[in-house]
């Protein structure tokens, strides 16, 4: 397809938010060795596209502009590069383009790693695929790499901590934990908490009562395992909360992450705050595509866009407070 141009949304600039973002006409990209063209037809944003967009990784990321953004996608194989051996031309594939350092999604093609790209069956839309990169696999990593639960029933009982669990990440982290033999609580605003319980949360908390902002379990538990999706809520406040080893992983950690982190490790501390550091991998997508087909994962979509409207999936993204996650549809 050399030569052919494609629409695409890019930014040229640090800040600028919604009105930083222009919609253009672009060459469509030629995949190299081991790599795969695809006709996107699903994305979904992160917060971290748009924080990249403030400067939150600034001078790190992005390594150039201008940038198309979105990792996390979905679609159709168009052609493949040299040494390609497990897809072919007309094959349906989820890809995250390069996790928290990638982008190119928000186009009409992309070109994707092999090694980051995996088959999508009949039984998973292109929608809740394009979630199933940053997102789920940081709900993922967080509970069972950095915090080592077992997604198996006869483990003996953790009992878990979710924050944020109405969000992108949090209502994957419900789902997953109850896979294993846990107990959970979960916060998240007054209009979600039946939603959360449906998800599985054995407890929810409104984060903006006394009780909810507190952490406390309202059965008394001490958690084994935070995975904290929210942003501001200090490392005192879940420690009287934490069990005698307890771990709080921090998604989106912060300087008083790190320094608490180091302090801890410095003091030998038994109850600890880890920063998350993750990139999505294709196992871990593969796996999050297998539960979603076999019916144990539900993606759940706050709000759909078509293309034409990128800015303002852009803009819902950046209000906060969506439930579940925003997606672009091509």
């Amino acid at each position: 397809m050399a030569g052919k141009l494609m629409h695409a949304v890019w930014y040229t600039c640090f800040g600028g938010g919604v009105a930083g973002l222009k919609h253009v006409e672009i060459p469509i990209p030629s995949p190299g060795h081991d790599e795969i063209l695809m006709k996107i037809e699903a994305a979904s944003i992160n917060p971290i596209d748009w924080k990249i967009q403030d400067g939150f990784l600034r001078p790190l990321l992005p390594k150039k502009f201008p940038l198309v953004p979105l990792s996390d996608v979905a679609g159709e194989v168009v052609e493949v590069g040299p040494g390609v051996t497990n897809f072919k031309t007309g094959d349906k594939i989820v890809a995250t383009l390069g996790g928290l350092s990638g982008g190119g999604g928000l186009a009409d093609y992309a070109v994707a790693k092999e090694s980051l790209t995996v088959s999508r069956p009949p039984e998973v839309p292109a929608a809740d695929g394009a979630c199933l990169g940053i997102a789920a696999c940081a709900a993922l990593h967080s509970l069972t790499v950095t915090g080592g639960l077992k997604l198996e029933k006869t483990e003996p009982r953790t009992n878990v901590l979710i924050t944020a669990a109405s969000g992108g990440v949090g209502h994957y982290a419900v789902q997953l934990a109850k896979l294993g033999n846990t107990h959970v609580t979960a916060t998240c605003g007054a209009r979600n908490i039946d939603f959360v319980k449906n998800l599985g949360a054995d407890e929810v908390l409104d984060y903006k009562t006394p009780e909810g902002a507190a952490l406390k379990s309202p059965s008394g538990q001490k958690y084994d395992l935070v995975v904290n999706c929210t942003t501001g809520i200090p490392f005192k406040t879940f420690e009287p909360n934490l069990s005698a080893t307890g771990k709080v992983i921090d998604i989106t950690p912060g300087g008083g992450t790190f320094f608490n982190y180091a302090l801890q490790k410095l003091t030998f501390s038994k109850k600890q705050v880890i920063p998350l550091l993750m990139n999505p991998t294709a196992q871990e997508i593969g796996f999050l595509v297998k539960l979603t087909k076999e019916g144990k994962l539900k993606t759940v979509i706050d709000s759909r866009y078509p293309f034409s409207q990128a800015e303002a999936a852009w803009a819902k993204s950046i209000e906060g407070h969506a439930t579940g996650k925003v997606v672009v549809e091509m």
